[in-house]
């Protein structure tokens, strides 16, 4: 059963038992048309699926918000006429008349029974982002949740600048020696049995002959001759005409050349999709769930996987020649490499007052013909949600924070680390900075979700330190009370590169401090200076736990944890380096607090303290 059809039954079933859900999205609206206002309401609609992402029209249902019910009013068969005027009552942003049949279709309107008469149901396509946005009486509307607003003259503005460049978009282009006879029906079929899954929208071909008017349609062919994208979705021996453009190659790298392993990849742009998916999930299963009825484990969720490598081939540069790469480094990261850079108003580079190297999450295709064919296909949604994802995977701790790095002119790295935001890295970091955020935040203690969004921001930094570009995380797109409340208290300032479009923010820079040289060399003067480089580390964390944390009791065993894993992942712990690193921090403690460099809070009780009273007496300690 159609999901539409399952929306209905569910408000026939309200209108009968007298009760109400919001049944509304942003792909669903009900009309009641009884009115004639309503025409006007139904026409804004209409512009605003255009506008965004589709969408399904009811005609003979009233929704009464305010009263909690639905009515039933009916269709007027006499108004068939009217929604068939239904494409034409739209402008493009030039002022000029335009027909859009090819995305309100006559021919797909639906008049069915409903209760005691029928209703209409009308279906909306997304015009292609080459065409947006379209207006009805000099408004261009968009749609929001369950909503249709209108859309701001800066974003209508920006659009127009984005058709120029996507109008010559160069899945388009012709491509070289290639006639029809280089298209394949069977996958050409194969790509309209995927568009009918919801209506049928279109008969399978009997040869690429009769299925020339559909190509066009869907610029799969120009003048009769096979472009790019209809080469990529079903063209024969693709490798021949098109060389890296369908190319994915995979390695798996284990850091021992014998357990490595490559596979060049070179298909249709489906295949290509699953054979990359297939590739990495074979290679990062980790286990059996019991839980799950033993299925299995991966490192990363699936639908990372999926989306990542579909969004990597959806958005690729196909003007360069080369190929991608998906490259996965065993218990540390999946890369993908891709032809392709960022647009201008993507890349937000700063020094001052904080080093910033940050990517704006944009929802443009790249090429957004191949974009509209993937949807078909449910590997592309076309709402910019692979960077939006990926954030909301990382604040939801089930992977790391993940990153690009722009290799050159036209060539992106997206990482996928393993682990997760809150490892035991920040974990330690936000408590050993955890009085200090106490009374930042007026005695509360942070959430779970606030800390975790904290430790993406802090994370973030490090990152720009070390020129990786990570996706900016702004109140509009990610957990907006919660960067809300770390703002007002002060744990994330909001910095001169905000406009009133983006948010940037930064940490506050206490809870970067690492280095505490100066106060101890206050404390110590010149016996500081001739302890060795890791007996002033061990210093400096005890230290750092006086002045900013709460934990109850500082003892080697944290101070070891804190130090281990502030350079270690705890994701492949060497549980022997592990010990002997913190049997070598608990035997430097005992030497520290025999010299009086530290002492400590209660005897018997292993609770240390930097010694404010120190006085130099031995030179156990002079640096090596």
């Amino acid at each position: 059963m159609r999901e539409i059809d399952k929306i209905l039954l569910q408000i026939e079933e309200h209108i009968k038992s007298g009760t109400y859900s919001d049944v509304e999205t942003d792909k669903f609206e009900l009309k009641d048309l009884s009115t004639g206002s309503d025409w006007k309401e139904l026409y804004k609609s209409a512009c605003a699926f255009l506008n965004t992402r589709g969408g399904i029209i009811v005609i003979g249902i009233k929704e009464d918000v305010q009263q909690k019910q639905f009515r039933f009013t009916g269709f007027n068969s006499g108004n068939e006429n009217n929604i068939k005027q239904l494409p034409l009552q739209f402008k493009d942003d030039e002022g000029n008349a335009i027909n859009l049949t090819e995305y309100i279709r006559p021919d797909l309107v639906e008049v069915k029974p409903f209760l005691t008469g029928q209703i209409c149901l009308v279906f909306v396509e997304k015009l292609p982002d080459e065409e947006k946005y379209v207006f009805y009486n000099n408004d261009a509307f968009e749609r929001r949740m369950t909503g249709d607003h209108r859309i701001p003259d800066e974003k209508i503005l920006k659009q127009k600048e984005l058709k120029k460049d996507l109008k010559h978009a160069t899945e388009l282009d012709f491509v070289p020696n290639t006639t029809l006879d280089d298209l394949d029906v069977d996958r050409l079929n194969d790509f309209i049995i995927r568009l009918n899954t919801d209506k049928k929208v279109e008969t399978v071909k009997a040869d690429i002959q009769s299925a020339i008017p559909f190509l066009s349609r869907k610029k799969m062919i120009r003048d009769g001759n096979p472009t790019l994208l209809g080469m990529l979705v079903c063209g024969k021996h693709i490798f021949d005409y098109v060389g890296g453009k369908c190319e994915l190659d995979a390695y798996f790298e284990t850091g021992h050349s014998l357990a490595s392993d490559q596979k060049p990849y070179k298909d249709n742009i489906i295949p290509l999709m699953e054979s990359g998916w297939n590739f990495t999930l074979s290679k990062t299963g980790t286990g059996v769930s019991v839980e799950k009825g033993g299925t299995t484990v991966y490192e990363y969720p699936e639908e990372i996987i999926r989306e990542t490598i579909n969004n990597a081939l959806a958005h690729r540069d196909y003007t360069s020649p080369r190929f991608s790469i998906l490259r996965i480094r065993n218990n540390e990261y999946i890369e993908i490499r891709n032809p392709g850079k960022f647009r201008q108003e993507q890349i937000l580079i700063a020094d001052a007052p904080t080093k910033l190297r940050r990517i704006i999450p944009i929802p443009k295709a790249q090429n957004p013909n191949l974009a509209d064919v993937l949807k078909a296909y449910k590997r592309w949604e076309g709402r910019g949600i692979g960077m939006a994802s990926l954030t909301n995977f990382a604040l939801n701790n089930v992977i790391d924070v993940p990153y690009y790095r722009i290799y050159s002119e036209n060539e992106i790295g997206l990482f996928i680390p393993k682990g997760k935001v809150m490892d035991e890295n920040c974990t330690s970091w936000i408590n050993s900075f955890s009085k200090y955020i106490m009374q930042k935040s007026d005695g509360k203690e942070l959430t779970t979700e606030q800390k975790t969004v904290l430790a993406y921001f802090y994370k973030s930094e490090l990152l720009n330190d070390v020129e990786k570009f990570t996706v900016n995380l702004t109140p509009d797109n990610n957990h907006f009370e919660t960067i809300k409340d770390l703002e007002k208290w002060g744990l994330v300032t909001k910095l001169p590169q905000s406009t009133l479009e983006l948010q940037v923010y930064s940490i506050d820079p206490i809870l970067k401090r690492n280095d505490f040289s100066a106060e101890l060399r206050k404390i110590y003067g010149g016996a500081y200076d001739s302890l060795s480089n890791d007996t002033k580390e061990i210093l400096e964390s005890i230290y750092h736990y006086n002045e900013f944390g709460s934990i109850v009791e500082v003892s080697a065993n944290l101070i070891g944890n804190h130090l281990f894993f502030k350079k270690h992942s705890s994701l492949n712990i060497d549980v022997k380096e592990f010990g002997n690193f913190k049997r070598k921090v608990r035997n430097t403690i005992n030497k520290l607090e025999k010299n009086g460099y530290i002492r400590r809070k209660q005897e018997g009780k292993p609770d240390y303290e930097v010694n404010t009273d120190f006085r130099r007496s031995s030179s156990l300690f002079d640096k090596k």
